[in-house]
């Protein structure tokens, strides 16, 4: 059989090695762009040809998502699957905030995924199938306290997602989004203070599950919306954040 093609936005950042291991193990091949050390190299070993991306690529940039997209068609000829996550946390009141940092958050949060899906849902359209998933946040699903733009501008790219898996349904492409909070992974850490013991402990107890989630077990969820395995679901948004949301 062939080997689904799948492209994610970013290998070294956030869920993306995870998330190729995961495509790795279901048979895929995979284009992506800046692996971390020795990634492409597992991912060979795990079966998987692998197509990286040269240069650093920031989605939020008008272009760089089509290169992704221009070099998947030029090495395999399709795109089965895509995933895509960007952003950046800014916290703090609202009547604190300015402008800049607004603009700030639209062009990471809100750029990027209106950047990656003009890219990557046309050639799925014309071949008549093809799965994308958008990673959000769950601070866009409910009022947060102490990041209210972000959780507003998160709002406004999982209701993208949304309105675009709406226009193509028809066509055969699926997508979806999914939101995530309370996550193990450094940018958050940062923001929250985390890497400090007491101070996880303390944002550990806000989560109804008692803990921060791993990259490991996301991208495993995120497999239901990009493997192949279940191709009847569309336009739907479902937050992973240990009950928070």
């Amino acid at each position: 059989m062939t080997r689904r093609v799948a492209l994610i936005n970013n290998g070294k950042q956030y869920a993306g090695p995870a998330l190729a291991r995961e495509y790795a193990r279901r048979g895929h091949d995979i284009v992506f762009a800046m692996p971390e050390d020795g990634l492409v190299e597992e991912l060979e070993a795990m079966g998987a040809t692998v197509e990286v991306v040269p240069g650093k690529i920031d989605i939020s940039d008008p272009g760089d998502a089509q290169k992704l997209v221009d070099a998947a068609l030029a090495r395999f000829g399709r795109i089965d699957s895509a995933v895509m996550f960007s952003g950046r946390i800014i916290i703090g009141r609202f009547t604190n905030s300015t402008v800049e940092q607004l603009d700030d958050i639209v062009h990471t949060c809100l750029h990027a995924p209106y950047e990656f899906l003009k890219a990557v849902v046309p050639p799925m359209v014309e071949a008549g199938s093809g799965q994308v998933l958008v990673i959000t946040s769950a601070a866009g699903a409910r009022p947060t306290p102490g990041a209210p733009l972000y959780s507003s501008v998160r709002a406004g790219a999982t209701m993208m997602a949304r309105n675009v898996a709406d226009e193509v349904a028809s066509t055969g492409v699926q997508v979806n989004a999914c939101g995530t909070n309370f996550m193990d992974f450094p940018e958050f850490r940062k923001a929250a203070g985390a890497d400090d013991p007491e101070r996880r402990k303390f944002i550990e107890s806000q989560v109804p599950m008692g803990r921060l989630g791993t990259m490991e077990e996301f991208a495993a969820f995120c497999m239901a919306f990009l493997d192949g395995s279940s191709q009847f679901t569309t336009g739907q948004y479902v937050a992973y954040a240990g009950g928070w949301a």
